[in-house]
């Protein structure tokens, strides 16, 4: 513990400070302006090194915060980097993008603001870049043993480093045209360049990795023909069926899913050009979804230049502070502002959308809601409460539901659990003997740390089973949950 009376001197949480709105909502890059050293050194200060460091429960990763927290304090930050990527592979990724439950786990949050465990985090790995102390770590021999990843969403990425560095020749296919997954397409470049992304997939290029992109596995090749070309065969294509709506008019022309149109606008901002792109310039925009992805829709559209962007949830507005039946260390159900959410747009709870209205043409025109309650577990229509708001879009951002279903699943021959997700057993494999397992698809949407946690140890389970052994950590279990 550097500083043993760090968290009293210091009792206030610094961030980084962001971008004026004007600025930002004129270009597509990360809201954040540069860190400052000396802020996040104190910041780290603030770390109590609690004998149960709890925050290592709000974490799947079991990354060693206090540790780390204590290195940046005393400036020492290529130890830093060293005890952050012995449990994450990928800090550049979480640490921009995960909500940090580590942070909601802080024994310091208990009475004062928790520590910045997740600015801390991205500062280090920055600085490792620009330092250059993320270096290849190429196996010193090979195996002999061939492995397929199927999808290079941060799960696979997990996997398939771990594996490279176990030695093992590994191959990456992926069915869009840039390696990422939904690190690339799916979330827009205000919360993470892809620069990133591509400076990590140098790295794991000199390893050994390799990616072939633009194979949609089940299509382009049967996976019978993948499971004689490999001796293991791990998947991890997400859980990419979006929640649909069912309601009348959601056929309409311009009701699309989230997912649909922040991977056109991604692809546009990464110089594609795309025909019949979905643009909100000048027009009414509706996001059904209060979560992240709604958030992304929003910022997208504002910076495409739309006239309105209204964000619905159906859940009521979360609290300003816990409630009493959110104790710590609990993730915190809080009301939070995104950066998207500074920069306009307006938000309504607990309303629900009856049906999409026609122009007469088969566009939508506007929006039939209405306001609900909770009743007995069930929300149900306050009478009286009908409304009508215009709408030229409308974005589906309300989840997902599984992996996506088709002929592939079918070539693939897995068994389903009862969600519809993909059943594995404790070291990630499936009823079919050399296939694996990872991420979403088996877990059901959820966190990307969870995600590069389950990557971790999927790997774990592909090298035992193609060694009889593996010294490869496996910081989690399938059945494995978060704090409730």
């Amino acid at each position: 513990m550097a500083d043993p009376r760090g968290f009293i001197k210091v009792t206030e949480r610094e961030t980084a400070q962001r971008r004026p709105v004007p600025v930002r909502i004129k270009d597509w890059k990360e809201v954040y302006e540069e860190r400052n050293s000396g802020v996040v050194k104190e910041q780290a200060s603030r770390c109590m090194d609690c004998g149960i460091p709890f925050c290592h429960a709000g974490c799947p990763l079991g990354n060693l915060i206090p540790e780390w927290n204590d290195l940046t304090h005393r400036g020492r930050s290529r130890e830093a980097i060293d005890r952050l990527h012995s449990t994450n592979n990928f800090p550049e990724f979480t640490g921009r993008l995960c909500p940090a439950p580590c942070e909601s786990a802080c024994v310091l949050g208990i009475n004062q603001p928790a520590v910045t465990i997740k600015e801390i985090e991205v500062s280090i790995i920055d600085d490792a870049f620009d330092a250059g102390y993320v270096a290849p770590s190429i196996p010193e021999r090979l195996t002999g043993k061939t492995i397929a990843v199927v999808g290079s969403g941060p799960a696979g990425l997990a996997a398939a480093q771990q594996l490279t560095r176990a030695g093992h020749t590994v191959a990456v296919f992926e069915r869009d045209d840039r390696i990422g997954g939904l690190l690339r397409y799916g979330i827009p470049d205000f919360k993470i360049e892809k620069r990133h992304i591509d400076k990590r997939l140098e790295q794991m290029i000199a390893e050994g990795t390799r990616f072939r992109t633009g194979v949609n596995v089940g299509v382009d090749i049967t996976w019978e023909e993948l499971k004689m070309r490999y001796d293991a065969v791990l998947v991890a294509t997400g859980a990419l069926k979006p929640r649909a709506l069912d309601v009348p008019g959601a056929d309409l022309a311009g009701v699309h899913f989230a997912m649909d149109y922040l991977c056109q606008a991604n692809k546009v901002v990464a110089g594609d050009l795309v025909e019949d792109q979905i643009d909100a310039s000048g027009k009414h925009v509706i996001v059904l979804g209060g979560g992240d992805t709604g958030a992304d829709c929003l910022g997208t559209a504002l910076r495409q230049g739309a006239k309105q962007v209204i964000q619905l949830e159906i859940m009521a507005r979360p609290p300003e502070t816990r409630s009493a039946g959110n104790p710590w260390p609990q993730y915190n159900m809080v009301y939070r502002t995104s950066s998207a959410h500074e920069e306009g747009g307006e938000r309504i709870f607990s309303v629900n959308t009856e049906r999409f209205v026609d122009d007469g043409n088969g566009n939508v025109r506007a929006l039939l809601i209405h306001e609900v309650e909770m009743v007995d577990g069930r929300f149900v229509k306050k009478e009286g409460t009908d409304s009508e708001i215009p709408a030229d879009l409308v974005f589906l951002a309300m989840g997902f539901v599984g992996p996506e279903k088709g002929s592939w699943l079918d070539q693939l021959g897995v068994n389903l659990d009862e969600r519809g997700n993909i059943a594995r057993d404790n070291e990630y494999q499936t009823n079919v003997p050399g296939i694996f397992v990872a991420g979403d698809m088996g877990r059901g949407q959820s966190l990307i740390v969870w995600a590069i946690a389950e990557g971790r140890a999927c790997a774990a389970g592909v090298d035992s089973y193609l060694m009889g052994e593996t010294s490869l950590p496996s910081p989690i279990l399938p059945t494995a949950r978060p704090l409730m």
